[in-house]
């Protein structure tokens, strides 16, 4: 999951603050140390993290907590807007379909800038945009090659010159031959080490040519800290307009790269949460720290619900609230669940099951869905729509008939049960309010 070990360090902290019988000078101190150890051990700057917790520490000694509110929820509450505010302002570019918008892809080699590239592409057709992309990096052999591959399915086209070795012309050749026919032109260009000065020429040269909108700096999140200098460099060179830091999905140094990208004072335009070509994801610090605080982030949810085009049946969707679920109704779930890529990124945005999960616990449980899946379809369409009627031979049957053991399908059986349980309870409260809004969607 995102960011596992900010994420775990600072629900931690809260957790202990949140369980003291009373909170004063010395339990805020001792919360404050906790903050500092989980932000370090995060590859945040030391410098940053100390600068960062002194001002939760001078606001939760000094701040009277307003009326009605507890000096406990006060403090998570401060937590939450100075992590928000560590993190940068919000928006990213803005963009109208009324011109042509022109980016330029700027990196390190290695840092992910073609994949991401693809990936804006496609975030942006699916918003309604018409994409053309520039393959303008001549100094990596298969780059364009790549880079077609990872746009085909997004029905993007790709402008290229296999022959010509200057990428400034290529990317001014590429910026002209989409202009009136596309509102979006993305110009990927070679990766480049910042301390080999020809590339850094050659992309200022290439900024001047097309006067992009924006320039886009991608980053590689693994590297943490490190990523002020590398921006700083790209940022003398040619002014960033936004920065994207990518490989973001278990990135232990993850925290530092945020914080570090966001000090360089350039606005972090969007994050990369994994390998799919659909993950990428709008940063937004208020609601990113939700989802690291354990509040979750029903918003988010609802545009990876929009962006993976899952489709909602408000039939189904209330059959199952009301507790009236089949094994079709349960199948179609597992089908759109492999839309979002993973389990835990769902369960991180929902509030009450952020981080309340165990890591190991779900991947075990993305591996038993493809188990009970294989199951369902071997259901004849009756006890699909009524498993209760399974008894102990159709039982054996369908075990035999999937290639799974008896004890696969009583699991699925008894999972079953659970899940009709859980919405009808009030512990399913979040997820059926979930449901909901995804059905006014």
């Amino acid at each position: 999951m995102m960011l596992d070990s900010l994420r775990e360090g600072l629900q931690a902290a809260v957790k202990k603050l949140v369980s003291s019988n009373i909170v004063d000078e010395r339990v805020t101190k001792e919360f404050v140390r906790d903050l500092q150890r989980a932000l370090i051990q995060s590859d945040v700057n030391v410098r940053i993290a100390l600068e960062v917790t002194e001002r939760v520490q001078k606001r939760a000694l000094e701040e009277k907590a307003p009326g009605g509110v507890t000096k406990k929820d006060q403090i998570v509450s401060i937590l939450y807007e100075e992590l928000a505010r560590l993190l940068g302002g919000e928006g990213g570019p803005q963009l109208s379909k009324d011109k042509t918008n022109v980016l330029v892809m700027l990196g390190v080699q290695g840092s992910g800038k073609t994949t991401t590239t693809a990936k804006l592409a496609r975030l942006y057709t699916k918003r309604g945009f018409k994409v053309g992309v520039v393959a303008a990096d001549t100094f990596r052999p298969g780059a364009v090659a790549q880079l077609k591959t990872l746009v085909a399915s997004s029905g993007v086209e790709v402008y290229s010159d296999e022959k010509e070795k200057d990428s400034v012309k290529i990317a001014r050749e590429g910026k002209k031959h989409f202009e009136g026919t596309k509102n979006l032109v993305i110009i990927d260009t070679a990766g480049r080490h910042k301390e080999e000065k020809g590339l850094l020429q050659e992309m200022k040269d290439v900024v001047s040519a097309v006067k992009p909108d924006y320039t886009v700096l991608v980053i590689d999140g693994t590297i943490g800290q490190q990523c002020y200098n590398q921006a700083l460099a790209f940022h003398q060179a040619a002014p960033v307009g936004g920065i994207i830091v990518t490989k973001l999905d278990g990135a232990a140094k993850g925290g530092g790269a945020l914080a570090a990208s966001a000090a360089t004072g350039a606005k972090i335009f969007f994050i990369g949460t994994g390998e799919r070509i659909d993950d990428l994801e709008e940063f937004v610090p208020t609601r990113f720290v939700g989802r690291l605080l354990g509040m979750g982030d029903l918003k988010s949810l609802m545009e990876m619900v929009r962006d993976a085009e899952v489709v909602v049946d408000e039939k189904m969707t209330q059959r199952m609230m009301s507790g009236k679920m089949t094994m079709n109704d349960l199948l179609v779930q597992f089908e759109q669940m492999k839309k979002f890529g993973s389990l835990k990124k769902v369960l991180e945005h929902i509030p009450g099951f952020s981080g309340q999960v165990d890591v190991k616990e779900l991947d075990k449980a993305e591996d038993r869905v493809r188990v009970y899946k294989s199951i369902i379809q071997s259901m004849t369409g009756e006890e699909k729509d009524d498993p209760e009627m399974i008894n102990s031979s159709r039982l054996k049957r369908i075990a035999k008939g999937s290639g799974r053991s008896e004890k696969d399908v009583r699991e699925l059986l008894s999972r079953y049960k659970q899940m009709k349980t859980l919405v009808k309870t009030s512990k399913g409260r979040e997820l059926r309010q979930m449901m909901r809004r995804m059905g006014e969607q």
